[in-house]
């Protein structure tokens, strides 16, 4: 069964998962600048991509891990029961609701 979230508990790991996040992102745009400098077919290239690929994959298994919902890269949503408190990266502080029905597009500032 997945976590259920109050606006008070999911404020207070906010903090955790966005440091968490920055750090990944900081990471992945290191090795995705690394990557655009290597030439298009080059093996090189082809490891640096699998190294982005494992810092998103361990982002996703850190939030995962914290009772988020993963809802795109660098978007992490606190699913309450009735709908989700919602996140996405650089935003400063969780400051979104969404129904399921409306999804990323439909979110409301919360109240």
């Amino acid at each position: 069964m997945a976590k259920q979230w109050t606006l008070a508990s999911a404020e207070a790991l906010f903090p955790d998962v966005r440091e968490r996040t920055a750090r990944a992102v900081v990471k992945t745009d290191a090795l995705v600048a690394q990557r655009d400098e290597l030439p298009v077919d080059s093996v090189e290239r082809a490891a640096v991509e699998e190294e982005i690929e494992a810092e998103l994959s361990r982002w996703m298994r850190e939030m995962e891990a914290l009772g988020l919902d993963i809802a795109g890269i660098w978007h992490v949503d606190f699913d309450t029961g009735s709908g989700y408190l919602c996140w996405k990266w650089p935003e400063e502080r969780l400051a979104y609701f969404h129904t399921r029905e409306d999804g990323f597009a439909g979110r409301t500032p919360i109240q």
